[in-house]
């Protein structure tokens, strides 16, 4: 008797080692791709500080968070890859860089795009997917910065919004630099492929899922058949913006030309109050502020032809008369046509004698960016010439709607970048939401036919669970069925039986490719044949369907999972969840902030 406990433990360890080892053999990714386990071991990519590089790590944190930004790089990765090294090599007589200011080897670096090419490595190493604690170091693309403006990053200020604005501004130069070293090779006869490759793709894919890379065939589909399109029409920086500054004189009710200059962060001042909200801020740049002594062009043209009028009345020479007939004439015509652009040939009063007018001057955002950056400016300059932190709260929305009611623009946040200490010392954190692909249902992988193929997908996660087929569920409430006994088992491979196992009343499964209609009939060889059903059989079916419509009406009531409400807090190489309350709680700490344009006002 006391060796049968002992049997049973042997057998029980034996058991569970030979289920251990059916799991690691057959589906070793099971458990690990499972989305519905627990998220403790799930994290992302952490970044060492060796040097006070918080900083640095904070601002590449908040952009590996950015789905609009790395579509950005891979495109244009892409594109530099497949024009070849010929069209961005430095060529003093295509260029004409006589008459250029910039050095041979900084126009090399920005036609090839080294920061470009440098943070798309590195966001896809902090994309990754680790299986534990992982942490990386962000030297190698510091090394790449530094050479590419030839000189050292200064770690004496270490402002992340200064870190932001370099890293910005350079991959807006290079994204211009590359695309006017395409227009000149295109005038040279070269010719350019601005279009998505099956590589660009799948890359595509791989990180964002079916549904963009099935956007970027569709994109690749339209550009063909646009034959009147320029090849070179390119989606721009995504950074990069317009603002357009109006103004109006309050006399004559004149408006010139409003200048238009291009931004890539936009710089909100904070008031000095206890509280605010970032709408505050926005109306402090965008609010309407009047000028006085301005020189208004068509005042000045008025007042020109006013002073030529008291002189021709004075003059008693035919020629001094007829010229001077001549001058108001075409002061008349540049007020009708245009009176920023007054006759050249016509003498003027002097500037210190044009009347001085009262304006009122406004600013706005003329064209919206795809990725809209705001840094929140807290320095305050007291007596001295010293700079203090502006403490007060910062109210700001997850969603964020811009412009007027008729081109108005809706964002949403997915990023923040928090600052915590004084104006000379403290630590940068980012938040960075943890953004899910757009959900799609594929049971094929991408092999080299592209995002139709049909080859099977070798991951074991990807195979959709085993369904009954329909020819079973025909006759529920009968006890003897002519359907065969054992189930049929739909094939993630087989794709004619894909859209026939799902049951008639939840209809087909999502997929990325397209259906006809006419395969969701089941075929007469799986169907079962007619029978009239019993009494009992009746009732007991009846019952049934009954019970399942309340459940699906349950499970609609249901309130759904909101996985955009995680987030991730990170702290250089120490990182752990958050949430959208937590991040909207950060009023005194935050100090950039990460804005994304809707999917839908997008397209």
């Amino acid at each position: 008797m006391p060796e049968k406990p002992l049997t049973i433990a042997t057998y029980a360890a034996g058991a569970s080692l030979a289920a251990i080892t059916l799991v690691y053999v057959f589906g070793p990714t099971f458990f690990l791709d499972d989305e519905s386990s627990s998220t403790r071991k799930k994290s992302v990519v952490g970044l060492s500080n060796a040097a006070n590089d918080c900083f640095i790590n904070s601002i590449l944190q908040a952009l590996a968070g950015l789905p609009d930004l790395r579509l950005y790089l891979i495109r244009e990765t892409h594109r530099r890859r497949l024009d070849g090294p010929g069209v961005y090599d430095v060529d003093p007589e295509r260029l004409g860089l006589e008459k250029q200011p910039v050095r041979p080897w900084k126009l090399e670096g920005l036609q090839k795009g080294w920061v470009t090419h440098a943070l798309k490595e590195i966001l896809d190493k902090l994309n990754e997917r680790p299986l534990y604690r992982k942490t990386i170091s962000p030297q190698p693309f510091i090394r790449h910065l530094e050479r590419a403006f030839g000189s050292r990053i200064s770690r004496q200020q270490q402002d992340a919004q200064e870190f932001l604005q370099i890293v910005t501004e350079r991959l807006c130069d290079e994204y211009h630099a590359g695309a006017k070293a395409r227009r000149q090779a295109q005038k040279c006869g070269i010719i350019i492929t601005n279009r998505d490759t099956a590589s660009e793709r799948q890359e595509i894919a791989e990180q964002f899922g079916a549904v963009a890379a099935e956007a970027a065939a569709r994109r690749e589909a339209s550009e063909e058949a646009a034959e009147h399109e320029s090849p070179l029409d390119e989606d721009g920086f995504p950074f990069e913006g317009k603002m357009e500054s109006q103004i109006e004189c309050l006399t004559c009710g004149f408006k010139p030309n409003p200048s238009v200059s291009t931004f890539v962060t936009l710089t909100l001042n904070v008031p000095q109050k206890s509280s605010t909200s970032l709408n505050t801020c926005f109306d402090g740049m965008l609010k309407v502020e009047h000028i006085d002594d301005f020189k208004c062009e068509y005042c000045r043209l008025e007042h020109a032809i006013q002073s030529k009028t008291k002189e021709l009345s004075r003059s008693a020479a035919t020629e001094t008369r007829e010229r001077i007939q001549s001058d108001i004439e075409k002061l008349q015509k540049a007020l009708e046509a245009d009176p920023e652009k007054p006759p050249k040939d016509v003498e003027l009063p002097d500037l210190s004698l044009a009347p001085k007018r009262r304006i009122a001057r406004h600013m706005y955002i003329s064209t919206f960016p795809k990725v809209l950056a705001i840094h929140l400016s807290r320095s305050m300059f007291a007596m001295g010439g010293l700079s203090t932190k502006n403490l007060a709260k910062v109210a700001f929305p997850e969603n964020l709607p811009l412009g007027g009611i008729l081109n108005q623009k809706r964002y949403r946040l997915l990023g923040m970048v928090a600052h915590k200490g004084t104006h000379n010392s403290g630590h940068y954190e980012s938040f960075r939401r943890q953004v899910q692909p757009v959900p799609y249902s594929t049971p094929h992988s991408f092999g080299q036919e592209g995002v139709y193929s049909m080859q099977a997908s070798p991951n074991p996660s990807a195979v959709q669970s085993p369904r009954m087929s329909t020819s079973n569920l025909v006759n529920m409430g009968e006890r003897a069925s002519p359907a065969p006994s054992t189930p049929v088992l739909d094939s993630p491979s087989v794709g004619s039986l894909s859209s026939q196992s799902s049951a008639p009343s939840r209809g087909p499964a999502p997929t990325s490719a397209p259906r006809d209609e006419d395969t969701l009939q089941l075929p007469p060889s799986l169907s079962a044949p007619a029978r009239p059903p019993s009494l009992k059989g009746s009732i007991r079916g009846s019952i049934k369907e009954k019970a399942s419509s309340v459940a699906d009406l349950t499970q609609r009531k249901r309130k759904p999972r909101n996985p955009s409400n995680r987030w991730w807090r990170i702290s250089d190489d120490k990182i752990r969840e958050s949430k959208t309350s937590e991040v909207l709680g950060m009023q005194k700490e935050v100090y950039l902030l990460f804005y994304e344009l809707d999917r839908q006002e997008e397209s």
